[in-house]
């Protein structure tokens, strides 16, 4: 039995596999209408979703199977005081699979400990995401054609932004991939990871304004800055419009660069920019119901 738990959990060549399987499922939906006929999803949402939740129910149900779950942690027994170790014990006996998304870092992978089920980690806290990195490969390798020899910019909150850390670390595995980080001072990316970079010896640089990047960039991945992540309301008020991407700073961007969001978005991407070509969050977020249809196939040993 395998988990996901983090990206590097699978080898860039399982990834590769992974991947084909997603774009086999993108172009024949019906040879896999049927695939998981009588199994059953269980989706663990101890912190609201929308965008996840829905993907993997979307990609299950897809599948011929079906879902059961939770979206609120005060929707089950946690609010009584259960355990994550005891939930999945118990979730294993209703289920063949499970998704947890969950506010606390590390309790997926408590909870795959004490599984009977394999587990997905839908996100932990401000640690790791890897379906939505997953996702995030897979497009770049569906739209881009290759998973290396380009320069992407990560723009936002990259202090407590659990999808960019995923990324970051799956990223490094390519072949000459060239970071630059943009954000305030307050949400810079945590030194563990600048460290990591040095220590294999990978280009990476830190600015401040977008507009003095954007030439250069490849790929642009905007995110949002996440109230939930912060202590007090005033530091989320001064710094969550830091960054509000629109057609004026597109001007001085390639014509064939792409631009990634993992949603939700608040404004930091004007809607102006949703009809712009190089736009590519929403065919992202349908790159997201394949991964993961793909990803319930591989992790039940039906693919």
């Amino acid at each position: 039995m395998r988990h996901l738990m983090s990206p590097l959990d699978f080898t860039t060549q399982e990834l590769d596999r992974l991947f084909d399987l997603a774009g086999d499922i993108q172009k024949n939906p019906q040879k896999y209408a049927h695939a998981c006929d009588g199994k059953i999803l269980a989706t663990c949402f101890y912190e609201p979703s929308t965008r996840t939740r829905l993907s993997f129910e979307s990609a299950m149900t897809r599948l011929g199977g079906r879902v059961i779950g939770f979206s609120d942690a005060a929707s089950s027994s946690a609010s009584k005081g259960e355990s994550v170790s005891d939930t999945i014990r118990i979730i294993s006996c209703y289920a063949d699979i499970c998704a947890m998304r969950h506010p606390k870092e590390g309790a997926p992978m408590v909870a795959a400990e004490r599984s009977g089920i394999p587990v997905i980690n839908a996100g932990d806290g401000g640690h790791q995401h890897p379906t939505q990195t997953l996702t995030d490969l897979l497009t770049i390798r569906s739209l881009k054609g290759s998973l290396g020899g380009f320069t992407i910019g990560l723009c936002g909150d990259l202090k407590f932004g659990r999808t960019v850390h995923s990324l970051i670390h799956a990223l490094v595995r390519y072949q000459d991939i060239r970071f630059v980080f943009i954000s305030p001072e307050e949400l810079r990316v945590p030194d563990y990871i600048t460290d990591m970079l040095k220590s294999k010896d990978i280009s990476f640089r830190e600015v401040i304004r977008l507009e003095d990047v954007m030439p250069e960039l490849d790929l642009l991945y905007m995110t949002r800055v996440q109230k939930e992540r912060f202590f007090n309301e005033e530091d989320y008020v001064r710094l969550k419009d830091f960054y509000i991407l629109d057609m004026a700073k597109l001007e001085r961007a390639k014509k064939d660069m792409l631009i990634l969001h993992p949603l939700p978005r608040v404004n930091e991407i004007s809607v102006e920019v949703d009809d712009d070509p190089r736009a590519a969050y929403f065919k992202q977020a349908q790159y997201g119901v394949f991964v993961r249809m793909a990803l319930i196939l591989t992790l039940l040993g039906l693919a």
